[in-house]
């Protein structure tokens, strides 16, 4: 019987150690250990520190600093301690954290390995390169295998390159010759073996195979072929093929005495001790929610994406005026591919854990002066670059170029590192005086059945409805102002590769504010209004729809306008006015967060944006600590320090938790992707981040290395973590949700989904539940699906057999 499947299977299994790796220019927050999330948090990260060499607990002087500003209570602590059989003196356990040596693993094989390492790497690179390089690797359409076949023969780096030259032409058959002292029991602990050992470039390519992007339809890699090269070239070097020993119990750090290690003892003190101050809060505001009576209809609604950092600027719009905010999904529920206008390039964007359904593209929408300036202004800008591009890097012309445009360039360096603002506002003045792609342009939503793409060109009238509808029901929306407000958001920085990493994790790493422009272009459909309404959903008849994009680093929000009729003028000429309002709060507030003057908020944003040489725009996600679903009377009037997220929900108009089911399927599971990524980075930046950015070296338009070779690094810099060295701004916690609504509901929910029940039994994050219809007490979720009330008072609560066997999400 033939072995190829038997290797497939292996190699599948062998894959899940790896989490998968987005490249720079789409970054994607994601979990590093996702593929450990099956085990307990404490022997995931065991585990993952064998196979990948990173940490998994915050050191024990950060928990000193935590416990000594009073982040971690100390009679939650030494409860905790005690609960797991440890000495409940802090500062003994400290000091037990600290005593505990760091297990040398020996390095006797290391220089072997580095040599495979740096081969492989080295192609790597080429094969993958995304346009950046002039001269592209030869014969990249045939794959990496076969590519490499064909010009690593050349390589005077490889031992036997004759070797190179004859492997078989099937890469399984390369696997199988270097697997041939190896039973096919021990395959997937070599497959491990071999995967971890670069679990950057390993998870971009398991990554890119999955989503057979164009790069990968048109040069395809898969991790066979990785593996058949690297195999290949650790018989050359005489490296190992798999670990030398298993891991002996006795090495795992600060063992611990009861059933956690001690260090996750005191993160959970940590978190217990943010989660209670959080929860108590809510369950106060609850009881003022019930008993609060309608305020009337604002003067507008706005719907931010359920980002930590909206919940800055939400605070400060709602105190500018008679404004309602709403979280939601910042990709506005329409899991759609993307095509700007004049780009060549779709993005989907959506959450990768979804498929994008529908193709939409940005088209003129009348041949006007606007337009004809904007493909004029566009026109002008890609002549130039292409331009300076052929010069420099032609022979001929490349010297006589520099002589020519150097002090052009040297005055434009020195403008840009000593006045980035003043060159903030010539960008700014010179964007005013160009149309934007939202002003001669709109988004195709009619369905278009003989358009020729791999997705449907745009929605169904059903569609569209759906898609509204949805959005409506899952916020709890029963009112509608006259202007209501979709705003997707995006970061501006320069010179910076991580400037995606800013955009909008919804959107996959993308702006969102193509999806709002989607979402309003919808909803102003007076078809879609109409069958709206049918459905129960009122939508009043003034009722307009607009667009915009919140700026996360300059805290502006830009409305798309264009075709908001003149009796709405008045409407948003004063919400305009009240959005500059609430910038300058938010701006202040983020430029003390930042150690800068507070009253110089907007400018400080301002220079930040647009400096080149600032490794800190903004801070992005940093301090991520909860998610909270429910109501936004709920939140309103508290100050979450840009630490939750926020996803309105009202459990009274949703009567059969199909509503909550998809926010705690859907961007529950994404807001613990994001966390756990800015956890890992924080606590172990040289396994689970990507070290300083002032050492980053750009390859490929894929991603970044330290230096000048290696590894891709997979996660956030330490300037996204950390306010100095080894002082983390981001509190490395996991994440704790709360959600606003009848237990039983939620436990329904979490009978119906293994996959939810298995993070939180797990411990990768916590859920904690205020139960409006028990007295506005919160319960918190315990192990095996069982809750436990955080007062003193006894509360019955249901724990529901979990469903028979159906497909989970």
């Amino acid at each position: 019987m033939s072995t190829d499947p038997a290797i497939q299977e292996s190699i599948d299994a062998a894959a899940d150690v790896v989490g998968s790796v987005w490249p720079l220019h789409s970054f994607v927050t994601a979990n590093p250990l996702a593929g450990f999330e099956d085990q307990p948090f404490h022997e995931a990260v065991a585990s993952a520190e064998r196979l990948l060499g990173g940490d998994g607990y915050p050191s024990p002087e950060v928990f000193r600093r935590a416990w000594e500003a009073g982040q971690i209570d100390t009679d939650v602590l030494r409860e905790a301690l005690r609960a797991n059989g440890y000495d409940a003196d802090p500062e003994a356990a400290l000091d037990r954290m600290a005593a505990v040596a760091t297990v040398d693993a020996g390095d006797e094989d290391s220089t072997a390995t580095d040599q495979v390492d740096a081969v492989v790497t080295k192609w790597l690179a080429a094969f993958l390169d995304q346009g950046q390089a002039d001269w592209p690797m030869p014969n990249r359409e045939a794959g990496f295998y076969e590519a490499f076949r064909s010009v690593a023969r050349y390589d005077t780096d490889i031992p036997d390159t004759d070797a190179v030259a004859a492997l078989p032409d099937q890469p399984v058959e390369a696997i199988r010759a270097a697997l041939a002292e190896y039973p096919a029991g021990q395959w997937r602990d070599v497959f491990e073996f071999q995967l971890a050992a670069l679990p950057g470039w390993t998870g971009y390519i398991k990554q890119r195979a999955a989503t057979d992007d164009a790069w990968q339809s048109a040069y395809p890699i898969t991790l066979p072929e990785y593996l058949a090269v690297r195999l290949t070239l650790a018989t050359q070097f005489d490296a190992p093929i798999a670990s030398a020993e298993a891991p002996d119990s006795d090495d795992v750090a600060a063992e611990p005495a009861g059933d956690r290690p001690l260090p996750e003892v005191w993160l959970s003190a940590w978190e217990t001790t943010y989660r209670r101050e959080l929860v108590g809060s809510l369950t106060e505001a609850s009881e003022s929610v019930a008993t609060a009576t309608d305020g009337g209809r604002p003067d507008a609604q706005l719907v931010f994406c359920i980002d930590t950092r909206s919940e800055i600027i939400r605070r400060h719009i709602e105190a500018a005026g008679d404004y309602e905010t709403h979280g939601y999904a910042g990709f506005f529920g329409i899991p759609m591919r993307y095509v700007g206008y004049d780009s060549d390039v779709s993005v989907d964007a959506c959450p990768p854990i979804l498929d994008a359904q529908h193709h939409i593209e940005d088209r003129p929408v009348a041949n006007d002066d606007a337009h004809a300036r904007y493909d004029r202004w566009n026109a002008a800008v890609e002549t130039a670059n292409a331009t300076v591009k052929r010069l420099k890097s032609n022979a001929a012309t490349a010297f006589s170029f520099v002589e020519t445009a150097g002090v052009g360039y040297g005055a434009a360096l020195v403008a840009r590192t000593l006045l980035p603002t003043r060159v903030y506002d010539l960008f700014e003045t010179a964007d005013e005086r160009t149309p934007d792609d939202h002003e001669v342009c709109a988004p195709t939503v009619d369905h278009d059945p003989d358009a020729d793409h791999d997705l449907p060109a745009g929605l169904t009238l059903d569609e569209k409805v759906e898609y509204a509808a949805t959005a409506f029901e899952l916020m709890g929306w029963e009112q509608f102002a006259r202007v209501v407000v979709f705003t997707g958001h995006a970061g501006q920085t320069t010179n910076n590769p991580f400037e995606s990493s800013l955009d909008c994790g919804a959107c996959a790493g993308n702006p969102g504010g193509p999806n709002a422009r989607v979402l309003a272009t919808i909803c102003n459909d007076e078809s879609v209004k109409a069958a709206l309404r049918d459905r129960g959903i009122d939508v009043s008849e003034d009722t307009v729809f607009v667009a915009g994009e919140h700026n996360t680093t300059t805290d502006e929000v830009e409305l798309y306008t264009d075709s908001v009729p003149e009796t709405h003028a008045t409407d948003v000429d004063q919400l305009r006015a009240d959005l500059d309002i609430a910038r300058t709060g938010a701006a202040a507030e983020r430029a003390d967060d930042m150690g800068a003057a507070a009253d110089a908020g907007v400018r400080e944003t301002e220079r930040r944006a647009a400096d080149w040489a600032e490794t800190r725009p903004e801070w992005g996600l940093a301090g991520n600590a909860a998610f909270v679903i429910g109501p936004r009377a709920l939140t309103a009037g508290l100050d979450l320090d840009g630490r939750s997220f926020l996803h309105s929900y009202d459990w009274q108009t949703d009567s059969d938790g199909a509503a909550l089911e998809a926010i705690m399927t859907g961007p529950m599971v994404i807001t613990q992707w994001i966390n756990a990524q800015y956890y890992f980075s924080t606590v172990d930046n040289a396994t689970y981040g990507s070290g300083s950015k002032v050492t980053h070296n750009p390859v490929g338009n894929v991603g970044v290395y330290q230096g000048n070779g290696g590894d891709l690094m997979t996660g956030l810099p330490l300037q996204s973590l950390l306010s100095a060295d080894d002082e983390p701004y981001h509190q490395p916690l996991r994440l704790s949700t709360v959600i606003h609504a009848p237990v039983e509901r939620v436990a329904d929910v979490l009978a119906d989904h293994e996959t939810l029940r298995s993070l939180l039994d797990n411990g990768w994050l916590s859920l904690t539940v205020v139960d409006p219809e028990q007295d506005h007490r919160a319960l918190h979720y315990e192990d095996e699906g069982t809750w436990t009330p955080l007062t003193d008072e006894p509360v019955e609560t249901p724990t529901p057999e979990p469903a028979p066997a159906v497909a989970d999400d």
